[in-house]
């Protein structure tokens, strides 16, 4: 069998919708902060590993219907689940839109405006979103509030280029 020059060495994915997704887990508060995280596996122990270790045990968490949330591995107060499969996308005060709306915005922003990223760089594109996300004016964060963040983030980081002459590491 050939395998093309592009598709060498990369694992093979679902066609379709999803071909081109990475693995993503994301954490967030309603009406407040996101954390996310680029692992290289989603599976239940991946997933419920980055629960425990993010969210309080207090918490209430809502989720799909996915397996990957085990209540018993994540150690939460409460956990409920949204059917997506059965058209439920709300039960009272149970959704995953908020989650959902980061996606959105995430996927609309690698679409629209970066158009590529090489997978080892993707934390830092979940990073800038996740800064995005958790300065909103929503939270009371103006320009004048995001930009100092911003600079607080910088202090004793430098930017710097290979030369040409230096080799690669």
């Amino acid at each position: 069998m050939h395998v093309s020059k592009t598709r060498r060495g990369r694992p093979y994915t679902k066609k379709g919708h999803f071909m081109n997704n990475r693995p993503i887990v994301a954490l967030i508060e309603r009406g407040g902060l996101v954390r996310s995280f680029h692992v290289a596996v989603a599976d239940q122990a991946t997933v419920c590993s980055i629960v425990r270790d993010n969210v309080a045990r207090e918490s209430h968490l809502h989720t799909d219907e996915s397996n990957f949330y085990n209540r018993g591995l994540m150690d939460v107060r409460r956990h409920k689940r949204v059917k997506h499969t059965a058209g439920e996308y709300v039960r009272g005060d149970v959704t995953t839109n908020t989650v959902e709306s980061y996606f959105s915005i995430f996927k609309r922003g690698m679409r629209g405006t970066y158009q590529h990223c090489a997978e080892k760089h993707l934390h830092r594109y979940l990073a800038e979103f996740d800064f995005r996300h958790n300065n909103r004016i929503a939270l009371g964060i103006n320009d004048t509030m995001r930009a100092e963040n911003l600079a607080e983030g910088i202090v004793g980081k430098r930017l710097t280029y290979r030369r040409p002459d230096q080799a690669r590491i």
